[in-house]
Parts: C-alpha cells; sequence; structure tokens
C-alpha cells in the first residue's frame, strides 16, 4: 500500500519532503505503446484499400451524376445504351427505342411479355419460343398503319378485314368448319378446286351461286350423286351442245327407227335413258330401264 502525506504549510515556513516520495507516470508505454500505433496503422490502411476500391468500383461502374454506365436517369425515366441482360423479370409501363434504331429483344430459351390488372392476374400474355409463337388473351387484333383491323380473332370467330386473302400453299386451305366469303378465285392460268374428301360439299348463298371459268372448263365428280336443286325456279343447261355420253340405252324402237339417231326419254321417277329415234316417239314407259 502506498500512503500519501499531505503537509499544510503557511508563509515562511520550510518543510522538507520525505526522500522517498513515489512519482507517477501519466501516459502509455511499452508493448502497449507499439500495440496502439500498430492498431492506428491498420485502421489508416484499411481506410486507404477501401477508398481505393470505391474510386475503382466508381470508376469500373462508369457511375456519374445523371447514371451508371449506359444506364442514364432522365426526367422520362430510364434511358439505357447498348445490349443489355436481365437475369429477373422486367416490369415497365413502356418500352420502345431510339428514333433511328429498331427494338431487339432475345433470349436463349423464349420471350414472355404479360400484361396484368390492378389485381396481379395476367390478362393477356404473348410467348415468343423456339417453335411457335403463343398468344394468349380475350381478342387478337392485328391492325394496319392507318388503324384498320387487318385480323380478328377471339373465341367465336375470325374476321380478315383485308380486300383479299391470298393463299399460295401448294395444298392450298383446309378449313374444318364453314367458311362464309363473297368470292373464291384462282390465280390467273390457274385451276380452282373445291373437294371434300370423305364429306359432302355444299355451296349456299341467300341470292345465288355463280360459278365462272374464262378460259377452261367447270368439272364436278363425286362418289355419289350429284344434286342440283331449286325450289322456286328452274335448272337450265345454256350451251351449244348439252353431252350426255353415259345415259344408259333402252328398248330398240320399231323397224322405222332412224340410223345412229337416239331420242331422250324419261321414267316417271325422272331417270333419263336413250331410246332409238323412228318416225314416231319409241319411247315407252315400260321399258326394263324404268323398273
Amino acid at each position: 500500500m502506498v500512503r500519501e502525506q499531505y503537509t499544510a504549510t503557511t508563509e515562511g515556513t520550510q518543510i522538507e519532503r520525505p526522500e522517498n516520495q513515489y512519482v507517477y507516470k501519466i501516459g502509455i508505454y511499452g508493448w502497449r505503446k507499439r500495440c496502439l500505433y500498430l492498431f492506428v496503422l491498420l485502421l489508416l490502411i484499411i481506410l486507404v484499400v477501401n477508398f481505393a476500391l470505391t474510386i475503382w468500383i466508381l470508376k469500373v461502374m462508369w457511375f456519374s451524376p445523371t447514371g451508371m454506365g449506359h444506364l442514364h436517369v432522365t426526367k422520362d425515366g430510364l434511358r439505357l445504351e447498348g445490349e443489355s441482360e436481365f437475369l429477373f423479370p422486367l416490369y415497365a409501363k413502356e418500352i420502345h427505342s431510339r428514333q433511328d434504331s429498331s427494338l431487339l429483344l432475345q433470349s436463349t430459351q423464349n420471350v414472355t411479355v404479360n400484361a396484368r390488372n390492378s389485381d396481379g392476374e395476367v390478362t393477356g400474355r404473348l410467348t415468343v419460343g423456339p417453335r411457335m409463337v403463343e398468344v394468349q388473351s380475350q381478342q387478337l387484333q392485328i391492325n394496319s398503319e392507318d388503324g384498320k383491323p387487318l385480323f380478328t380473332v377471339d373465341e367465336k370467330e375470325a374476321v380478315i378485314g383485308t380486300d383479299k386473302l391470298r393463299v399460295t400453299g401448294p395444298e392450298g386451305a383446309l378449313f374444318e368448319h364453314s367458311v362464309e366469303t363473297a368470292l373464291v378465285r384462282a390465280d390467273p392460268f390457274e385451276d380452282l378446286r373445291l373437294e371434300s374428301p370423305t364429306r359432302s360439299l355444299s355451296m349456299d348463298a341467300p341470292r345465288g351461286v355463280h360459278i365462272n371459268t374464262r378460259a377452261g372448263k367447270i368439272e364436278a365428280l363425286s362418289q355419289m350423286d350429284i344434286i342440283f336443286q331449286s325450289s322456286d325456279g328452274m335448272l337450265v343447261l345454256d350451251a351449244e351442245t348439252v353431252c350426255l355420253p353415259k345415259v344408259v340405252q333402252g328398248t330398240q324402237g320399231g323397224s322405222g327407227s332412224l340410223q345412229g339417231l337416239y331420242e331422250i326419254c324419261v321414267c316417271p321417277d325422272g331417270k333419263l335413258y336413250l331410246s332409238a329415234a323412228g318416225v314416231g316417239t319409241t319411247c315407252q314407259e315400260h321399258s326394263q330401264i324404268c323398273l
């Protein structure tokens, strides 16, 4: 234990201090001082390294008062120059390119564009994949430059708004259901063929069906019957020559028949057959053809 002595003195009094008085040194000495200096030096080195890394990151990332690298912040939004890669979904109200370049979206798998409502539900989706382009929406509409609908599709129908629909495939067009159109026409010097391989083919119109060819023939082929029916009118065959090459021939006429000439006879059920012409009619109502 160190015991300190305090002595009060007055003026003019001299008191000698003890010779064995203890002296206290204030400060850090020895190995503590060296550790403190080493710690301060280490903090200084870390500060310099952090400052250098900050300067390097700012330089590498091209930080500037207007943005970062090719990404600039403007009053209208964000402006991105060059090519960019997004690793996660991108949410934006509007994406457009510069006036002098086109907008390119590409991916190694597919490109998907979604439209959502206020509840976050997907109301429209466009997916461009490696094998097909898929559109999921209530209605798909393609407009021209002036806003005229060119192609519209919904759950009920598909509407083509152009003046002409041209099919250039070698196999033509295949329709599983009915087709409503005002005109079906082939290219010049090409044949027009309408066929149904396994079912019937029907052409209906409220004001008539007009079939016309200007430089060829009209041919109708069927495995079963071909029916021309008119409910209120009549069937007119208006041509210079009407040929029925496969009409069956009935019984021969009498001895007065003219060689090489025939007359067309009609059975009660409407069937036609040929009978050799004579001075008078040779049609026999009870011919075996009509049985």
